[in-house]
C-alpha cells in the first residue's frame, strides 16, 4: 500500500519537474535568454504550488473524502483537455507586445496555457499523503517520508532533462511523453483513491491512544519564533524523526513554518542569479541550485536520518564566511571553483532550515495546513526575488541579503573551548547557548544584550580600519584581500559563530564596510536594473575610458578623448573580425563602384545594415555616409544607456548615416521587415553567455537569409567563456549547404582597448565573402575542422557545446 502511494507521488513529482523546465525552454523563444525568464517561471510554478496547496487543504477540511475523490478526479479530467503543453499560439501571436511588461507577459501567457495541469499535480502531493493517512499502513500515522519520495521524483526529473530528455527528443515530443505520463499518473491516483476509500478509517480513540502526547505545547518566544523546551514531548516514529502532536498550530509557528520555507526558495533564485550574472551566465546552471534545493528536502524527510543536522548547524557559519570571502573579494575566475562555494552554503542553509521544518512537523491531522505553510513561503521567496527585488534595488543585493537571513535562522550551538590567547570577548557562559539534541530540538534562545551589537560592530569597525589601512601599502590582491576580509571574518567565525544573532550582526557590519570604504580604481557612473538583467556604466579614475558591464559582461567601451572617440573598441577593433569584415565588404563595394559606375547598378553595393544587439552602440562607428542603419534591441535599459551621450557617443556624434533602433525580440521584429532588406545583418547578441538559444536555430537562419539581399553577408559574434557556440553557426551553415568562416582573435590590449573576439561570417557563396575567403585570419568552419551542432526551433542541446575544461 506505501509502496503503490510513494509510486504515484513519485510520478507526480517527476511530470511536475519535467513540465517546468520544458515550459521554461519553450518560452525563451518569446523573451531570450535572461536568466529572469527562470526566475518569472519559478515565481508562477510557486504560486500555482501554493494554489494547489491550499485546494488541498480546504478539501481535507471541508469535503468528505469521497466528495474530495470526485473533485480531484473531475480535475484531472479537467486539466487533461489541455494537454499537450505548448507556446506555438503564442509565439505566433508575435510574442511580447512593444512596452509591455515581460514579467507580467510571462507570467499572462503561463496563466493561460500551463496552469491547469500544473495546479493538479499541485495539489495531487498533499492530498495522496492525506489520503494515506487515513488507511490502515503501519507508517499511517506520519506519512511524511512519502515527502521525501516526492522530492526524490522531482529531482531525477531536474536532473534528467539536461541530461537525457533534452539531447534526445523534441520539445514536442517530450510535451505528448508528458501527456502520457500525465495519464499515467491519473490511474495511479484514482488506484490511491480506491484503496484509501477501502481501507478502514481509523477511530478518533485509535488517534488518541497512538500519540502519548497533549503534553506541554511548544511556547513562543519573545521573537514570536516556536522554541521547544527540552522537556516537550514528542512522539518518535519508526525512522527516529519527531512528530509534535500538538492539538492546537499557533500564528508563531506557522510564521516560523513561512520564514523557515522563505529563505531556501529565496536563496536558490538569489544563487541563480548570481552564479549565471556574474560568474558563468549559462541558464543550464538553475538546475544545479534547484536539485540541491530538493535533494535537501529528500535528505531531511526520509525514514532514516542521512546527514546530522547537528553537524550542518556547525558547518554553515563557516560556509557563510567563506561565500562571503568571496562574494566581497569580487573574484570571477576559476568560475567553477568560486561556484562551489555558493552552492555549498545554499545545500547547508537548505539542510538546516528544511530539517528544522521536518523536526518540527505536526501530526498528519494539521499535514495540509503544515504543505500549505511551505508553498507559502516559497512563493513569497520567489515573489521577493522575481518581482520586488528587481524593482527595490538596482544590484542583486537580496542575496547577500538572504545570506545573513539563513545565517541568523539556524540553530545555535555550544563550543567546548570559546577562547583564543586567552581572550574571551565578553562570551557568555556555554550554557547560554541554544543546542542541538540528537532529534535537532533546541533549548532556550540567549537573550539579546548590548553585547550581541556592540562586538560585531567592533568587526566591522577592524574591517573598515583595514580597508583604509591597507588601500596606502603595496600589496598584491591577494595580499589585502587576506588581510582586510581575511583577518575579520576568521575573528567573526571563531568567536561568533555558536551565537546565530552575533555572527549575522558581524557579517552585516563587514559587509557595510566593504561597501563604503574599499578603493577602487574607477567610480560606476550608472546602475540600473530590470527583467532583462543588471547595467553599470563604469569610469576608470582618470575619465578616460567608459565601460558598459551587463552583469559581469562587457557589452562595450568608448574613449571620451574627443581625439579617439569614434575608434571602435573592445570586440569591434579595426584590426580584429569585426574590422576586417567591413574592411573587405566596403573594399567590395568600392570595387564594383568603380566598374559599375553607379551603386543603384551595382549588385554589391553595402547600403542597409541590420544589427543584432545594440550594447554601447560600438559598430555604429563603421556606418558610412549613404547606408541605414538598424539596431534591433530587446532590452530598452540598454537602448536608453547608448543614447545618454554623457556615457557613450557611437551613436550621436560618431554615425554619418541614419541610425534606427527598433526595440523588442530580433527574430520577432525581423519578420516585418522587407524581404531582401539588408546587405549585412550582425547577430551580436550572443556576446553575453545568457544565450538566446532561438537565434541560432535552422529556422532562425532561414529568416535572416529572407532578409539578406543579394550578395549579402551574415556575421555572428559567437565569443562566449562556456559554450563554443561557433560549432552551433557551423552547423545550422552546413544544414542550409552555406559557406561560413571562423576568426579567432585573440588580441587584449587594455591600454588600446583591445579585447579578444570570435567572430563568424556566413554567405550565400564564396564570392559573396569577398577578401574574407582569401585572409588566412578567417579560416573554413565544417565538419573537418570542428564538430559541429544542429539547433532547431523545438531542439537544442547546451550541454553538447559546453566547454567543460
Amino acid at each position: 500500500m506505501a509502496l503503490l502511494f510513494a509510486f504515484a507521488l513519485f510520478v507526480s513529482a517527476f511530470l511536475l519537474f519535467w513540465v517546468q523546465p520544458l515550459v521554461g525552454k519553450m518560452v525563451l523563444p518569446l523573451l531570450g535568454g535572461t536568466p529572469a525568464v527562470w526566475n518569472t517561471c519559478m515565481l508562477f510554478f510557486q504560486a500555482v504550488l501554493l494554489a494547489g496547496y491550499a485546494y488541498a487543504y480546504a478539501s481535507t477540511r471541508w469535503l468528505s473524502a469521497r466528495v474530495q475523490v470526485l473533485v480531484h478526479c473531475a480535475l484531472l479530467l479537467a486539466a487533461a483537455l489541455s494537454l499537450p503543453v505548448a507556446f506555438r499560439e503564442a509565439a505566433q501571436q508575435g510574442g511580447l507586445p512593444a512596452g509591455s511588461s515581460p514579467a507580467l507577459w510571462l507570467l499572462k501567457t503561463l496563466l493561460l496555457t500551463t496552469a491547469v495541469p500544473f495546479f493538479v499535480l499541485s495539489a495531487s502531493a498533499p492530498l495522496l499523503q492525506k489520503w494515506f493517512s487515513r488507511t490502515r499502513a503501519r507508517t499511517a500515522s506520519d506519512p511524511y517520508f512519502l515527502y521525501a519520495a516526492s522530492n526524490a521524483g522531482s529531482l531525477i526529473a531536474l536532473l534528467g532533462f539536461p541530461l537525457l530528455l533534452e539531447p534526445n527528443l523534441t520539445l514536442g515530443r517530450q510535451s505528448s511523453a508528458w501527456a502520457f505520463g500525465y495519464g499515467l499518473l491519473s490511474f495511479l491516483v484514482v488506484a490511491c483513491a480506491v484503496v484509501a476509500l477501502r481501507s478502514r478509517a481509523r477511530t478518533v480513540g485509535v488517534e488518541a491512544s497512538s500519540s502519548p502526547l497533549e503534553a506541554s505545547p511548544a511556547r513562543e518566544d519573545s521573537s514570536g519564533l516556536i522554541i521547544k523546551d527540552s522537556s516537550e514531548l514528542n512522539v518518535e516514529d519508526s525512522s527516529g524523526l519527531t512528530v509534535e502532536d500538538s492539538p492546537r498550530l499557533t500564528t508563531g509557528r506557522r510564521l516560523r513554518w513561512l520564514l523557515l520555507a522563505f529563505v531556501p526558495s529565496s536563496l536558490v533564485l538569489g544563487v541563480t542569479t548570481y552564479i549565471t550574472t556574474d560568474l558563468v551566465a549559462v541558464p543550464l546552471l538553475w538546475v544545479i541550485p534547484l536539485s540541491l534545493y530538493l535533494l535537501s528536502f529528500v535528505l531531511v524527510f526520509a525514514r532514516r536520518r542521512k546527514l546530522s543536522r547537528r553537524l550542518l548547524a556547525r558547518v554553515l557559519p563557516g560556509a557563510a564566511v567563506l561565500l562571503v570571502l568571496v562574494y566581497l573579494s569580487g573574484a570571477s575566475q576559476p568560475a567553477w571553483f568560486l561556484i562551489l562555494f555558493h552552492l555549498l552554503f545554499l545545500f547547508a542553509a537548505s539542510v538546516v532550515c528544511h530539517g528544522q521544518l521536518a523536526d518540527d512537523r505536526p501530526r498528519a491531522s494539521h499535514l495540509a495546513e503544515f504543505y500549505l505553510c511551505l508553498a507559502a513561503g516559497g512563493a513569497l521567496g520567489g515573489l521577493f526575488n522575481a518581482l520586488i527585488a528587481p524593482l527595490v534595488f538596482n544590484t542583486v543585493v537580496e542575496y547577500p541579503l538572504v545570506i545573513l537571513l539563513a545565517s541568523y535562522l539556524r540553530p545555535a550551538f555550544r563550543r567546548e573551548r570559546g577562547r583564543l590567547l586567552g581572550l574571551r570577548l565578553g562570551a557568555r557562559r556555554a550554557e547560554d547557548s541554544r543546542r542541538l539534541d540528537e532529534h535537532g530540538t533546541v533549548e532556550d534562545e540567549p537573550r539579546w544584550g548590548a553585547y550581541d551589537v556592540l562586538l560585531p560592530l567592533l568587526i566591522g569597525v577592524l574591517a573598515a580600519a583595514l580597508l583604509l589601512v591597507t588601500r596606502q601599502l603595496e600589496l598584491r590582491e591577494v595580499e589585502r584581500v587576506a588581510v582586510t576580509l581575511g583577518v575579520p571574518l576568521f575573528m567573526l567565525n571563531y568567536f561568533f559563530a555558536p551565537r546565530p544573532l552575533r555572527f549575522t550582526l558581524g557579517l552585516a557590519f563587514v559587509m557595510l564596510a566593504v561597501f563604503f570604504f574599499s578603493g577602487t580604481s574607477g567610480r560606476t557612473l550608472f546602475a540600473s536594473r530590470n527583467f532583462f538583467g543588471t547595467h553599470r556604466v563604469d569610469a576608470d579614475a582618470a575619465e578616460r575610458i567608459h565601460w558598459l558591464h551587463h552583469g559581469s559582461t562587457l557589452h562595450g567601451k568608448q574613449f571620451t578623448d574627443p581625439a579617439r572617440l569614434c575608434e571602435p573598441l573592445s570586440y569591434y577593433h579595426r584590426s580584429g573580425p569585426l574590422g576586417s569584415l567591413f574592411a573587405a565588404l566596403h573594399a567590395r563595394t568600392t570595387t564594383a563602384d568603380v566598374q559599375v559606375g553607379s551603386d543603384y547598378l551595382n549588385p554589391f553595393a553595402m547600403h542597409r545594415v541590420a544589427v543584432v544587439g545594440l550594447g554601447a552602440g560600438t559598430t555604429a562607428a563603421y556606418a558610412r555616409t549613404g547606408e541605414a542603419w538598424t539596431f534591433y534591441e530587446i532590452d530598452p535599459a540598454v537602448v536608453d544607456i547608448a543614447h545618454r551621450p554623457e556615457f557613450f557617443k557611437y551613436l550621436s556624434a560618431c554615425t554619418p548615416a541614419p541610425v534606427e533602433v527598433v526595440l523588442g525580440d530580433a527574430r520577432l521584429r525581423l519578420r516585418e521587415a522587407p524581404e531582401g532588406a539588408y546587405d549585412l545583418i550582425v547577430l551580436d547578441a550572443f556576446s553575453s553567455d545568457a544565450v538566446p538559444a532561438h537565434l541560432l536555430t535552422r529556422e532562425a537562419l532561414a529568416l535572416y537569409l529572407s532578409k539578406l539581399a543579394h550578395g549579402g553577408v551574415i556575421a555572428f559574434h559567437v565569443s562566449n567563456r562556456s559554450l563554443e557556440l561557433e560549432r552551433v553557426v557551423g552547423g545550422i551553415s552546413a544544414d542550409a549547404g552555406l559557406p561560413a568562416r571562423i576568426f579567432a582573435d585573440k588580441s587584449f590590449d587594455p591600454e588600446t582597448g583591445l579585447d579578444p573576439s570570435t567572430w563568424v561570417a556566413v554567405a550565400r557563396t564564396a564570392e559573396d565573402l569577398g577578401a574574407l575567403k582569401t585572409d588566412p585570419r578567417w579560416q573554413p568552419l565544417d565538419s573537418s575542422t570542428h564538430k559541429l551542432e544542429l539547433w532547431r526551433d523545438d531542439f537544442s542541446n547546451v550541454v553538447h557545446i559546453f566547454k567543460w575544461l
